[in-house]
């Protein structure tokens, strides 16, 4: 009995309580979301690149 009571009551809160987005609002947040993720992912190939190079450097003075 319990565990219908929780399903009802999940059921509920996500009919009746919830605010869900809107298509344009979802649209929107995935635009940022890829543009955050692009840009991250440039600062960290430019960090590897750096150090790949600094490496590099590092190793042919030693070597």
């Amino acid at each position: 009995m319990r565990i219908k009571t929780y399903f009802q009551e999940a059921y509920n809160e996500l009919i009746h309580k919830v605010s869900w987005p809107t298509t344009a609002e979802l649209q929107n947040s995935a635009v940022v979301v890829m543009i955050a993720s692009f840009i991250i992912a440039m600062i960290i190939f430019g960090m590897d690149s750096v150090f790949e190079n600094l490496m590099e450097t590092i190793y042919s003075i030693l070597y």
